[in-house]
């Protein structure tokens, strides 16, 4: 099915629709959308993956600006870690597993040797030898070329903190492109591969007006040939006529850009939210995490502006900071790593600065319930949305809803519409069997249909809050699913 979102028509087998994907769904009424932080009772400060014993390459520092991906049935993590033994700021490359991610192995890969020994967790990319300030990996199982199936993108002191990038058949031993530096500075902390194309987000110093951090995309199609110039996908300083910031560390800012979920319809971005004080005192700086979607992977906007979506609060708030780190507020980076793990929701990350990071922290949801919808309207003025348009291809598809709050007093129905917003036979509210409970996963039906088939023209769906207590529902996503 294609979904026309106003993203590149790309053919897909799945389709989820967010209420915070506003081009997904256009038409709301009665609506309103609200997004849910990390989960609450959760503690913040819980770390699931610690540093090292005594000579480990992890023993001081663990460090966040890395990867998590899904490999067959394990998490793999690329993590930067250093040890006691290092005399100067010297970050390595770590691996570790998962079979949920919160209980995390650290493998002896017997690679690269640290503190006379090579038994420990670290990948051979360059030996070692080069500080590395972070790595975003790309997994394609079905590559061509086996030796490509792991990409990474990395910064080196090697290069002068220019991009670099490397390629791996089993994720652990790394050969460099001979290309590299592929391109200029560019501190990231996220990418994805979106129809053909590798993206890379982060923040860059050159590209565009203004002395602050900014969302910005680099891209490219063969992993080797990246752009110098990066689109602007979302920026937060003041521009005139406001009054202009011309301090880097002052100021509301996007730091180091986004870590990217592709739901393939709809990219989810968490960002580095930065909150500069008006003091321009870099001591006296905060940093939450909140939230972007993008539907082409380049351009971005925060359904709720400013909305903290994992806050930093009180995390490692009893830590002793390290070394010269001169930020003692509460702050947050963001790696690359969203998964959903049976009924959870799972995204990683870690203190901010690198010198105060003592280990890698897991933020959770239920699966997919980042966000909902929920009528603020009376039962009598049919509060409902109606998506975009689409394309199911002559393809029959199931609908299912992931959703809470169903009673006997509250109810949804489903329409299927065409292009022209006109009802379609057979699939009316008058004839839907709409989920008799909540849950994550349940099933749309209509009296005589639980497929929707034999529609040859695009197709937009219509969901309506019924009852008497409308506003007790709440709809955090709906997936449609090709069954041919």
């Amino acid at each position: 099915m294609i979904t026309k979102n106003g993203g590149p028509n790309i053919r897909r087998g799945k389709v989820v629709l967010f209420p915070f994907d506003d081009y997904s769904i256009p038409f709301q009424h009665g609506l309103r959308l609200q997004l849910i932080p990390n989960k609450a009772g959760i503690d913040r400060r819980r770390i699931v993956l610690k540093p090292g014993g005594p000579a480990a390459p992890d023993s001081k520092l663990v460090v966040y600006y890395g990867t998590v991906r899904r490999v067959g049935d394990e998490l793999w993590m690329w993590y930067l870690g250093q040890g006691d033994q290092d005399k100067e700021w010297h970050q390595r490359v770590c691996f570790a597993k998962s079979k949920d991610g919160y209980h995390w192995q650290k493998p002896d890969l017997s690679l690269v040797e640290y503190a006379g020994s090579t038994k420990n967790n670290l990948v051979d990319l360059m030996g070692g030898k080069h500080h590395v300030q972070s790595c975003v990996v790309f997994y394609d199982p079905n590559d061509s070329e086996p030796k490509g199936r792991f990409k990474m993108a990395f910064q080196s002191r090697k290069y002068n903190s220019r991009l670099g990038v490397a390629y791996s058949e089993d994720g652990l031993r790394w050969k460099e492109s001979s290309n590299n530096p592929v391109g200029s500075a560019f501190e990231m902390a996220g990418g994805t591969k979106f129809n053909q194309c590798y993206y890379l987000t982060g923040q860059g110093f050159e590209s565009h007006f203004g002395n602050s951090r900014k969302l910005e995309t680099r891209a490219s199609y063969d992993f080797e040939h990246w752009t110098q110039s990066t689109c602007l996908g979302l920026r937060r300083d003041n521009l005139p006529p406001r009054p202009m910031e011309y301090d880097f560390h002052a100021g509301e800012q996007v730091h180091l850009g986004a870590a990217l979920w592709n739901r393939e319809n709809v990219i989810i971005g968490f960002y580095g939210q930065w909150h500069g004080h008006p003091s321009h005192d870099r001591r006296l700086l905060t940093m939450d995490l909140g939230l972007v979607v993008s539907n082409d992977a380049l351009h971005y906007r925060e359904p709720i502006p400013d909305f903290r979506i994992v806050p930093a609060a009180e995390d490692s708030w009893r830590l002793i900071p390290f070394g010269d780190t001169t930020v003692h507020f509460p702050a947050l980076i963001q790696g690359q790593g969203f998964e959903n793990m049976g009924e959870e929701t799972l995204f990683w990350y870690a203190p901010w600065p690198e010198h105060d990071s003592d280990g890698v922290r897991v933020a959770s949801w239920m699966r997919d319930r980042l966000g909902y919808f929920q009528s603020f309207l009376g039962p009598e003025q049919n509060s409902h949305f109606i998506s975009c348009p689409l394309d199911l291809e002559n393809k029959p598809a199931r609908i299912y809803m992931n959703v809470d709050g169903v009673s006997d007093h509250s109810k949804f129905s489903v329409e299927i519409l065409d292009e022209q917003f006109k009802e379609i036979p057979g699939y009316i509210q008058d004839t839907c069997i709409s989920p008799q409970e909540s849950g994550l996963r349940q099933l749309v039906e209509w009296k005589n249909q639980e497929i929707v088939e034999g529609v040859d023209s695009p197709i937009r769906i219509r969901v309506n809050f019924k009852g008497i207590r409308p506003e007790d529902l709440k709809l955090y996503a709906l997936y449609i699913e090709d069954t041919s």
